[in-house]
């Protein structure tokens, strides 16, 4: 027979001590980040930054969303490839296994089963109301099932850890109103199973322009990647479109797009050097550019040789990859037992 369940679902607070001895409480904090493609600036100072600041802080919990994936990406090979490179720049990045969980979304089936649970209370209508799926239908492009129900997996992603936040960008906040919307739903109808999660908006996670002066974006192909070779990048910032104006004439550096993606990877006093030259005028562009292909190289040399050295050392990315999944399913495994209890699937 099925203990019954208990008033909160949730597990006692965790607490860390700070540099002072100060105990505080300790967030469990969820992400998940697609590999459809190899990792940009974008990503890095939208997302992966961020990531790697609040493992330091809380309890992480972060998956390459490799089922998520498969709305996009119908070749294996592609898949596969992409989800390794994905682990290997979010390691040589800085995330840390020994204070965050790192796994493939695939190797946590609890969470597909999960997401029929949900599925079954899901209304139409909230699903219809996502922007991703209104988007295709308005432009006639086709939306599989996949895509429609996106939003559902989406929620049982965060819902089968517990999380109490996930980073995400302001486009994505919808979909935690909606992770939000069948937590509350399940909770009124069958007892206290879901803890309810908060969207932590990330900072920059609109404001990396790319080369063409859209946001930066795979699907707009303004990308320069994080672990582009050298050259390959400077090319790429030699392109970046520019104001029209003549060289002598002072600029606004706040509203320069080049100026903005120098500003991600300088210090305050390089920041204010290049700010004082756009207001002075009489410079070129090229100038800017190329100080910023060396900023940009310098800032990510130290990951780029730590990339090499872990794909030198497979197995060991192979085991950290493990070790991230068991971690999850054995949290996953909690949550989802007390869903199927709470339904009535136990005996």
């Amino acid at each position: 027979m099925s203990q019954p369940l208990s008033s909160s679902p949730k597990e006692p607070e965790t607490q860390r001590s700070d540099a002072s001895g100060d105990t505080r409480k300790v967030l469990r904090v969820l992400s998940g980040i697609q590999p459809t493609g190899r990792f940009h600036w974008g990503n890095y100072f939208g997302a992966i930054r961020q990531y790697i600041e609040l493992q330091n802080e809380h309890e992480a919990y972060y998956f390459i969303a490799n089922l998520h994936a498969l709305t996009t990406i119908r070749n294996r090979d592609v898949l596969r490839q992409n989800t390794w490179d994905a682990a290997l720049d979010l390691l040589a990045l800085g995330l840390d296994p020994n204070r965050a969980a790192l796994f493939l979304q695939s190797d946590v089936p609890q969470v597909t089963e999960l997401c029929w649970l949900l599925m079954t209370g899901a209304p139409m209508g909230l699903l219809e109301r996502c922007h991703a799926y209104k988007e295709k239908k308005e432009k006639g492009l086709p939306a599989d099932a996949g895509l429609f129900t996106y939003p559902v997996l989406m929620a049982a992603d965060i819902l089968a850890y517990d999380a109490d936040l996930v980073p995400v960008g302001e486009d994505q906040v919808q979909h935690i109103e909606v992770c939000r919307d069948l937590a509350r739903s399940f909770n009124h109808q069958f007892g206290p199973v879901f803890t309810m999660p908060r969207a932590k908006v990330l900072e920059h996670a609109a404001r990396v322009p790319g080369i063409d002066g859209q946001k930066m974006s795979k699907s707009y192909q303004n990308t320069i990647e994080i672990f582009e070779e050298p050259q390959s990048m400077r090319k790429k910032v030699m392109r970046i479109v520019t104001d029209p104006r003549p060289m002598e004439q002072p600029k606004d550096p706040e509203t320069d797009r080049l100026y903005q993606l120098y500003s991600l990877f300088v210090s305050e006093a390089e920041r204010e050097q290049m700010a004082a030259l756009y207001r002075r005028g009489g410079f070129g562009y090229g100038q800017v550019k190329q100080a910023l292909a060396d900023a940009a190289e310098q800032y990510f040399a130290e990951a780029r040789e730590k990339r090499r050295a872990l794909a030198a050392r497979p197995e060991q990315v192979r085991e950290i990859l493990a070790a991230g999944a068991e971690k999850a399913r054995r949290k996953a495994s909690e949550v989802l037992a007390r869903a199927r209890d709470a339904m009535g699937l136990t005996w």
